[in-house]
């Protein structure tokens, strides 16, 4: 039996959410029509289904936990094509008026594994032509960290700004991840400077693989995006990466090879800090 297939889905998503739902289906139809009897591990990037104009058009169509008709048409996707889908980031509703950007894996049952809400918001500044960014005005960050376990490998589930924050990926490590999956929306200009750069650093440090699936083009809202959607190894080898515009990116999860790299260097026992933070 072939190895199971690490996809990372690249997209240039619209406030619309049926325009997007179909350019998810598009993608997922040609992933089949490759590796029709493969398994699959499929990641879409951040605000897959509404990269919305305003803040206050994504609370307006947040939904509630494990409902909702986003979560609906994810899980009939997922099952449609029985493949392992991480649905990006959608937006559930938190208890104080905001929302998560919740990362959600579905089974090729369709069933939900496990939400993980974006626990580092971006607000930050940045030089390029939307200037300044405060996702905590509109985003609850989330309190918990996700490893789910699967028969493909256990994966750790970050979003976007995460990515920066090395203790994340140290404790996802820690809690048995093999896998970490990405969805983001880097900026241009971020991303050219450090989405390449922090996505193998995380891979190579963890000795785990990782799928960063990211928005990639100029957005309907006035955003532009960095793309370089990516599938990287625990050696920190991309193994495939697609640069612009809508389309995706494919290697494979090696279990052997993720062994052996660990038993040569074996870095999880030698760590002499071990992380602190919150744990599922």
């Amino acid at each position: 039996m072939s190895n199971p297939k690490l996809i990372s889905v690249q997209l240039v998503s619209s406030p619309n959410i049926d325009e997007n739902l179909k350019a998810v289906e598009k993608q997922l139809t040609e992933i089949r029509r490759q590796f029709p009897s493969d398994e699959l591990l499929v990641v879409l990037p951040e605000c897959c289904l509404m990269f919305a104009t305003k803040d206050h058009e994504v609370r307006e169509f947040s939904e509630q936990t494990k409902q909702g008709p986003m979560q609906d048409a994810l899980s009939e996707l997922s099952q449609r094509f029985n493949l392992y889908l991480v649905a990006g980031t959608i937006a559930v509703k938190a208890d104080d008026g905001r929302h998560f950007a919740a990362s959600i894996l579905f089974n090729p049952q369709g069933e939900q594994l496990g939400q993980y809400n974006k626990v580092h918001l971006f607000d930050v500044d940045v030089a390029d032509g939307y200037g300044s960014y405060r996702e905590s005005e509109n985003t609850h960050p989330g309190q918990h960290i996700s490893v789910i376990k699967t028969p493909i490998g256990n994966i750790g589930m970050a979003v976007c700004y995460d990515l920066r924050f090395g203790a994340l990926f140290q404790t996802m490590r820690e809690m048995g991840a093999d896998i970490f999956v990405l969805p983001s929306a880097f900026t241009k200009v971020t991303g050219q400077a450090h989405w390449e750069l922090l996505s193998r650093a995380r891979a190579v440090e963890n000795q785990c693989y990782m799928i960063a699936s990211n928005q990639g083009g100029e957005h309907k809202n006035g955003r532009v995006t960095w793309g370089q959607s990516m599938v990287v190894d625990p050696w920190g080898v991309v193994e495939s990466e697609i640069a612009s515009g809508e389309g995706f990116a494919v290697g494979e999860f090696d279990r052997d090879k993720l062994q052996a790299l660990r038993a040569k260097m074996p870095m999880a026992s030698q760590q002499r800090f071990q992380s602190t933070l919150l744990k599922n």
